[in-house]
């Protein structure tokens, strides 16, 4: 019998309600509503069995994690369990007295979202005058002494404004800012049109980045997430999937991914009907492509299997209707072109975004 190794990280989705409506969102089309969230004594159950499990460190996520008014309470139950937590956040909600009862409940660390290094820019593309909270809740953090990063999810309306965006985070005192150019999931598949970068546009983007990391080399760390649809390499899901981290949704179901949920014949589980251990060793839905051999041609015969398992299972089923395919975007993919040709619409052809809307969805996103 094949050893499953232990997973060290942990999703937790706390809840899929937000202040803000983001269009690049990759939460689902269809929203868990809060009445089947998952309770905080559910949740300390969670992380004592991830931890038991191996899991060492957290993400507190969402939706927007400060609208759970028992937030306190999951988070003891997490330090009380030895996992490592960090709280991400659209920083609205965040008050000097709310940080100080979740630092004295064991909080570790704060990811601050943002949209812009423009303030009108970034409430634009939030939906919501948000962009003043987050600034505070940049100051609070700091002043708290907490390890803050800074998140900004990259696409057409903001890739030119990289320059600002680090500018920004140096001037919040973060340690660290992630730069994610968008994934194609949820909300952000459904915009996909108004979201798409011209080339050009990326391209100088990541000359930026190369520029700052020389300048700022030992002060911020700053992370470039590369564009699937771009660069003709597929990247491992997660790290492999079910290989070093798990996702729990508001709800409980447990996924080897956040947007695992729209995958068919997966045949998820919910943490309240199984242990996380049997979830993660056991279950369906964590061994249906875990390691090589699911894999169809190319990726079976690739030298690459072992690096990037045959790249994303959600993007492969989103852009093809198949999950088991070869990431489309793989150059060595029989439908790398197909996206490709997604890549070279003029910046001009752009269609509305379509905002996160807190209530279940109806509408699907479309494939190639």
């Amino acid at each position: 019998m094949t050893t499953i190794a232990p997973p060290w990280g942990l999703l937790a989705e706390l809840t899929h309600a937000c202040p803000l409506h983001c269009g690049y969102c990759s939460n689902p089309l269809e929203l868990t509503r809060r009445s089947h969230e998952l309770t905080a004594e559910h949740w300390v159950d969670v992380f004592r069995q991830a931890a038991e499990l191996g899991v060492l460190q957290t993400h507190l996520s969402g939706g927007e994690p400060l609208l759970r008014k028992d937030l306190e309470t999951i988070v003891t139950g997490a330090e009380e369990s030895g996992v490592y937590t960090q709280l991400v956040t659209s920083g609205s909600g965040l008050t000097e007295d709310r940080l100080r009862s979740l630092a004295r409940a064991g909080l570790r660390s704060v990811q601050l979202s943002v949209q812009h290094a423009d303030p009108g820019a970034s409430d634009r593309i939030a939906g919501s005058r948000a962009f003043a909270a987050k600034e505070t809740a940049a100051a609070l953090v700091t002043a708290a002494r907490l390890p803050l990063g800074v998140n900004a999810v990259l696409h057409r309306h903001n890739l030119d404004a990289v320059d600002g965006l680090v500018e920004l985070a140096l001037r919040w005192g973060a340690d660290r800012i992630e730069l994610a150019n968008t994934q194609f999931y949820g909300w952000g598949l459904l915009n996909r049109a108004a979201l798409m970068p011209g080339r050009d546009q990326l391209a100088r983007a990541a000359e930026s980045v190369v520029r700052w990391r020389e300048r700022l080399e030992g002060r911020l760390e700053i992370v470039w997430v590369a564009p699937d649809y771009f660069d003709g390499v597929a990247k491992p899901c997660m790290g492999g999937w079910g290989a070093v981290s798990l996702t729990v949704t508001p709800d409980g179901t447990v996924l080897p991914c956040p947007a695992a949920g729209t995958l068919p014949g997966l045949e998820p589980v919910n943490v309240k009907d199984r242990s996380l251990r049997w979830i993660w060793e056991e279950s369906k839905s964590f061994n249906l492509y875990r390691g090589t051999e699911w894999m169809p041609s190319p990726c079976r015969t690739c030298d690459r299997r072992e690096q990037d398992f045959g790249g994303c299972r959600c993007q492969a089923f989103a852009l093809t209707g198949d999950a088991a395919r070869t990431d489309p975007a793989c150059s060595l993919s029989p439908d790398h072109s197909a996206l490709t040709a997604l890549t070279r619409s003029a910046p001009g052809e752009v269609t509305d975004l379509v905002p996160r809307r807190p209530t279940t969805g109806t509408r699907s996103a479309s494939r190639l």
